[in-house]
């Protein structure tokens, strides 16, 4: 005749030797159970390359009671999310584990449930990493591509025209009538020249050119 409760006596002491800090016994009323059974805690964290797992960014908790005939049947199972894991997988991960328990049955299960939530866990956790780093590099391949044509000295040149004659018709709303009455075929000196805007747009064509702008 199996001796049931000295199997789990066995299991629990593995467990604790096993898990250590991770493994603690709660009362009943905490587990979410409908037991009075004696309940367990163990906390599930990413497996972490680096071998620190004291404040890993996502966490459970998998909490089991044994049942009377256990391992000859299914234990009490409940899982909950300490951080950082959304209720949804919670329900997947808890569905996961009962269908291993009825692969298992029969054998100390608990330790090997351990290892699975802590593998799904895992996976789950660096699929979302995995799927932000993507998003990154999205982000950084994006090309901004300028609109409008290139520079050039006929662009160029017909985008001054337009602007002199704008400031040219400017102007002559603020000069006076004599001024407007001035023969045009006077030569301009250098001051006028250069206060006329012309040297201005040629210094702007040699600026635009050198960093290729478009207009």
């Amino acid at each position: 005749m199996t001796d049931y409760h000295q199997e789990q006596e066995m299991e629990i002491e593995a467990l604790e030797a096993i898990l250590m800090d991770e493994f603690k016994e709660i009362h009943p009323g905490e587990s979410g159970l409908n037991t009075s059974n004696r309940c367990f805690q163990i906390l599930i964290s990413p497996r972490d390359d680096d071998g620190d797992e004291s404040n890993p960014p996502a966490q459970l908790a998998l909490i089991f009671a044994h049942t009377d005939n256990y391992p000859d049947e299914p234990p009490l199972l409940n899982v909950t999310s300490i951080r950082g894991v959304h209720s949804g997988d919670v329900a997947a991960l808890k569905q996961k584990l009962e269908e291993e328990v009825s692969l298992n049955l029969g054998m100390a299960m608990i330790y090997t449930l351990v290892t699975s939530a802590k593998d799904w866990l895992s996976d789950r956790f660096a699929q979302d990493g995995a799927d932000d780093v993507v998003e990154d590099e999205a982000a950084k391949d994006e090309v901004i591509v300028p609109h409008g044509e290139p520079v050039t000295v006929d662009t160029f040149m017909a985008w001054r025209e337009r602007f002199e004659a704008e400031l040219a018709l400017e102007r002559a709303k603020l000069m006076p009538d004599a001024a407007l009455a001035a023969p045009k075929d006077k030569k301009l000196t250098g001051r006028q020249w250069f206060e006329s805007g012309r040297a201005a747009s040629v210094r702007f064509f040699a600026f635009c050119t050198s960093l290729k702008c478009v207009f």
